[in-house]
């Protein structure tokens, strides 16, 4: 299974593409960019045909997203949360599974602490892959991140599928009913 990992933005846009295996493999890495001088619906329009473009060539099962929690500026928090629904529906769109993970998440499932910082994700993204050198830009390395997060965290969520909602009662077996 591949796993598309996506850390959002409009200026710049980090992608990563795991495969899993007894060691996860990466399949691709990099940054999509869009010009700051053009108009937001515009950047956001090529921001979605190149995440097309990715999903087409790269033909993920899921796309994991790193989720939007907090932004200083206002401005840029609005262009993030914009970016990452353009990316959520594109994936969507595509049949892809979608998974969201807060960058605590992220950081506790790859670097073992949820305050690590870029350089701690970094360098356990390099040595979780066996890669010769750290992935750079950084916004690379954090998209490689969220998709290790995913297949960190995709064996507890189908165990916690799979015993049913806590909240819920269990419903009897046919053999308690028969009696």
């Amino acid at each position: 299974m591949f796993v598309l990992g996506i850390d959002p933005g409009l200026s710049r846009c980090g992608y990563g593409c795991v495969e899993q295996g007894v060691r996860p493999r990466a399949v691709a890495a990099g940054v999509i960019t869009t010009d700051p001088g053009l108009e937001r619906p515009v950047r956001l329009a090529e921001l979605q045909s190149e995440v097309r473009g990715l999903i087409a060539e790269l033909r993920p099962g899921v796309v994991a997203v790193e989720r939007v929690l907090f932004q200083r500026n206002a401005s840029t928090a609005m262009a993030v949360g914009q970016a990452s629904g353009v990316i959520m529906a594109e994936a969507a769109a595509a049949g892809c599974e979608v998974a969201e993970y807060s960058p605590n998440e992220v950081k506790e499932s790859v670097a073992g602490a949820g305050g690590a910082g870029k350089d701690e994700v970094g360098t356990m993204v390099q040595a979780l892959l066996g890669l010769p050198r750290r992935l750079h830009p950084a916004d690379a390395a954090d998209a490689v991140a969220v998709a290790l997060c995913h297949l960190a965290r995709r064996p507890l969520a189908a165990r916690i599928a799979a015993a049913g909602d806590p909240a819920r009662p269990p419903r009897p077996s046919r053999l308690e009913s028969a009696r």
